[in-house]
């Protein structure tokens, strides 16, 4: 079984998706898009973007690559988190909450390599909206 973007709604009137594994764990969750076309948009640059290289910010001597990548960081409260950078610069995801190690957060970034190419789009939540 694939994995699925589950395209919602918001109370404000935002539309985001969330990438959920075949196991129904979400693995990473989209910023806010006004319209559901940029949303539909969105989805397919996670795609074309799930396999590009990793930056690794908590390192002492980083490589820094050009975009797209994968951005590791530490965050205020000392959790490993992500961002997917797209080529133009703007973070177009990145998960809801924090991973305790390094190798828990390089795990979900493959997990997104494995799972968002072939996802199929689900927004059958947007008919109850």
């Amino acid at each position: 079984m694939p994995g699925t973007f589950i395209i919602t709604k918001t109370p404000k009137g935002f539309y985001r998706f969330s990438l959920n594994a075949a196991n129904h764990q979400t693995i990473l969750t989209s910023q806010n898009y006004a319209t559901l076309q940029n949303c539909r948009d969105g989805i397919i640059s996670n795609q074309k973007n799930a396999l590009v290289p990793i930056e690794d910010l908590t390192l002492r001597n980083v490589k820094e690559i050009t975009n797209p990548k994968f951005s590791v960081y530490l965050d205020k409260a000392g959790q490993y988190r992500y961002r997917l950078v797209a080529s133009n610069g703007q973070n177009i995801a990145a998960p809801e909450d924090g991973y305790s190690s390094k190798s828990g957060v390089m795990n979900g970034i493959r997990s997104i390599g494995r799972t968002a190419p072939d996802a199929v789009i689900d927004e059958s939540a947007l008919a109850t909206t």
